[in-house]
C-alpha cells in the first residue's frame, strides 16, 4: 500500500498495468497525485485488515492464485478475470444488459461529475485528460 498517503487521501499512480503487463503510466498528468474519498481509503484499510498480502510492496488486489506460486501478492490479480467473473455477473443481475468494461467506469465517472455540475477543468484533472477537450468530446 506504498503508493497510498491515508492521511492526505491521495494515491500516487506510477505504473499501468495491462495485460499483465506493469509499465509506466503514459502521461505527466496520469503521475500526478490522485484524490481519493475518505470512505474508499477506509475501505483500502479494512481491505488490508484481513488480506494476507500486507508488504508495502504486495499488490493491494495482489493474486492468491495456485498458479502465481511464489508470485502470490506480487502480481496483481487479473483484472480480465475479475470483469469476467464478478462485475459482468453482477450487472446482469441487477438488470444492466450492456456490454461493461473497464473504461465503463471512467465514462461513468466522468458522467456523474458533469450531473453534480463539477467544472470541466476539474473532470480533466480527475481523468487525467492532456486537454478539456478531450474530455468534453469523449466523456461528458
Amino acid at each position: 500500500m506504498e503508493d497510498f498517503d491515508f492521511n492526505n487521501l491521495e494515491v500516487s499512480v506510477t505504473r499501468s498495468l495491462v495485460d499483465q503487463h506493469v509499465g509506466p503510466v503514459k502521461t505527466e498528468a496520469s503521475r500526478k497525485l490522485m484524490p481519493i474519498d475518505e470512505y474508499v481509503a477506509q475501505d483500502l484499510l479494512a481491505w488490508h485488515a484481513v488480506t494476507p498480502y500486507k508488504n508495502t510492496s504486495d499488490y493491494v488486489w495482489a493474486t492468491h492464485a495456485n498458479c502465481a506460486g511464489a508470485k502470490r501478492g506480487k502480481q496483481p490479480v487479473w483484472l480480465s478475470t475479475v470483469m469476467r467473473d464478478y462485475i459482468q455477473p453482477a450487472a446482469r443481475k441487477a438488470g444492466i444488459q450492456k456490454k461493461i468494461s473497464w473504461h465503463t467506469f471512467r465514462h461513468t465517472f466522468s458522467s456523474l461529475l458533469n450531473a453534480n455540475g463539477e467544472d470541466v477543468k476539474v473532470v480533466q484533472e480527475l481523468l487525467r485528460h492532456s486537454t478539456a477537450r478531450m474530455t468534453l468530446d469523449t466523456y461528458t
